[in-house]
């Protein structure tokens, strides 16, 4: 009765505040039901409800019926310390957090106590009646960020490309203003590049900063097309780190009482639902590029994946020179860790030209998603099923299948063996320039056993047998004059129990 003050023939029903992954895949904490006349025509009504103690993001869906008679009414919100927008009638949903928040509304903090849903009425005709649904969802610190968007098609099971890693003027991101002069970046510029490129994916990694947040927020339903992800780069003294789905605050002093460890860091960023990427973790340190490289501890089983080609480094003697990642994450393999070898551009001018390393999208990580989804994207990283082009091909594709009995997996699967056991693996490519090669790597391969395969042999067939310990096998591929153009991540093997 107490939400329904305000409201003629508000009917309020509550249920339990229950921590979820996502507004979206459940029921809501609060509904109303509301039902107006005319005689409520240009009035406002302010309907009060509570919000529990530590929500960290609110989502509000609002929609109403007699639209065919004209009726309209407009939609704002209150908190019990200040007035946190007003969209008027051009939104249905809207959604408050900390750190961000739907354009027409404020980002900040989410008081306990009793807000109130501010309903306009600046047009309900005499005899004309209206019901009204409002629906709140109730999140908590441990749920992830259900995204800024979805693009328009959210598309089938497939290969989706992207860039996990691009800065604008809310860190260090530059490009040439109108004028002509050296400005920092507005956020637009790299998205709308992004899409230029027909990239379906792009995370803005900005460091330790999610102001950009806001803006990713209003430039979302533009950019339809593209899937945003919510990110950020944790930059610390001893290394540099991507992280990806989370947009509350994340404390990245390392070594200070915010966050003594990077294992601490790495804790925060799972308890919000997101992953973490170690980046470009053999560049060096130095004045140039400060903290650059790995050197914090690290519980590398919490590690989620590694940027083994990094557009910085690919500019210094290419994806395989001295600062490449690629032996970095392959050191880790063999001790046993599963990691996900993946790619960013670090770009930081989005007018780069994209025959440049560095430029947006190059290299380019291919995720094989279940739809284009930041759910569903984060999962096929997770997975490890991802590839990487090197080499900014227009339509590359670089499936590898293992199969041994009733057991089939596919890139970044894990197959249980026995001792002798025979693998049929299926190596299947396509959109490779003439004389590209297949190459097999692993700790899975004897010497005989790593050679090289002609791509154009499509698909390759290949049969090896499990030598009895636990390893791992992936597959590139290389041009004609032997660099690397795509790289594969690594079906794993395991001795059955």
């Amino acid at each position: 009765m107490f939400a329904c003050l305000f409201a003629t023939g508000c009917l309020l029903l509550q249920t339990a505040f229950v921590p979820a992954r996502a507004a979206e895949v459940r029921g809501p904490d609060l509904t109303w039901v509301g039902h107006l006349s005319g005689r409520d025509h240009q009035t406002y009504l302010e309907v009060p409800f509570l919000v529990p103690r530590g929500v960290e993001r609110l989502t509000l869906e609002f929609s109403y019926s007699g639209k065919d008679q004209r009726t309209t009414l407009d939609l704002g919100l209150r908190d019990p310390v200040r007035f946190r927008g007003w969209s008027g009638g051009n939104k249905t949903r809207l959604v408050v957090e900390a750190s961000d928040a739907t354009p027409s509304y404020l980002s900040g903090p989410l008081p306990r106590g009793t807000w109130k849903l501010v309903i306009g009425v600046p047009n309900l005709r005499r005899g004309v009646t209206s019901d009204y649904t409002a629906r709140v969802w109730f999140d908590r610190s441990g749920s992830d960020f259900p995204g800024f968007s979805s693009p328009s098609d959210r598309g089938a099971p497939g290969w989706y490309r992207g860039d996990l890693h691009a800065h604008t003027a809310h860190s260090d991101g530059s490009c040439m203003s109108s004028s002509g002069q050296r400005v920092p970046c507005p956020v637009f510029k790299t998205l709308q590049t992004a899409q230029l490129r027909k990239l379906d994916f792009i995370a803005i990694t900005d460091h330790n900063a999610v102001s950009q947040n806001q803006a990713l927020r209003e430039l979302a339903p533009f950019f339809d097309t593209l899937l945003i992800l919510p990110g950020r780069e944790i930059t610390t003294f001893q290394g540099h780190a991507n992280v990806w789905g989370p947009t509350r605050d994340l404390e990245f002093q390392l070594g200070t009482k915010r966050a003594k460890t990077f294992n601490a860091i790495l804790d925060q960023v799972h308890d919000a639902q997101g992953l973490v990427s170690i980046n470009h973790p053999q560049l060096p340190s130095g004045e140039a590029c400060m903290g650059c490289g790995w050197t914090a501890p690290t519980d590398w089983s919490k590690v989620d994946a590694i940027e083994v080609i990094n557009g910085g480094s690919l500019a210094f003697q290419g994806a395989e020179g001295p600062m490449s990642g690629i032996p970095f994450w392959e050191h880790l393999l063999d001790r046993g860790y599963r990691i996900t070898a993946v790619g960013g551009s670090d770009n930081h001018d989005p007018d780069l030209p994209v025959d440049r390393p560095g430029a947006l999208g190059r290299p380019t990580t291919f995720v094989h998603a279940e739809a284009l989804t930041q759910s569903a994207l984060l999962d096929g990283i997770h997975r490890g099923r991802v590839f990487l082009d090197v080499a900014g091909l227009s339509a590359p594709v670089l499936e590898v299948k293992a199969v041994v009995g009733d057991q089939a997996v596919e890139t970044g699967g894990t197959l249980l063996l026995r001792t002798g056991d025979l693998i049929h693996l299926t190596v299947s490519t396509a959109g490779l320039p003439p004389g590209a090669a297949l190459s097999a790597r692993g700790s899975a391969l004897s010497l005989a056993a790593q050679r090289d395969w002609p791509a154009v042999s499509n698909p390759t067939e290949i049969v090896l047998p499990f030598e009895g310990t636990a390893s791992w096998l992936r597959f590139d591929v290389r041009d004609s004059k032997g660099a690397l153009i795509l790289l594969g991540n690594p079906v794993y093997l395991r001795p059955a129990p």
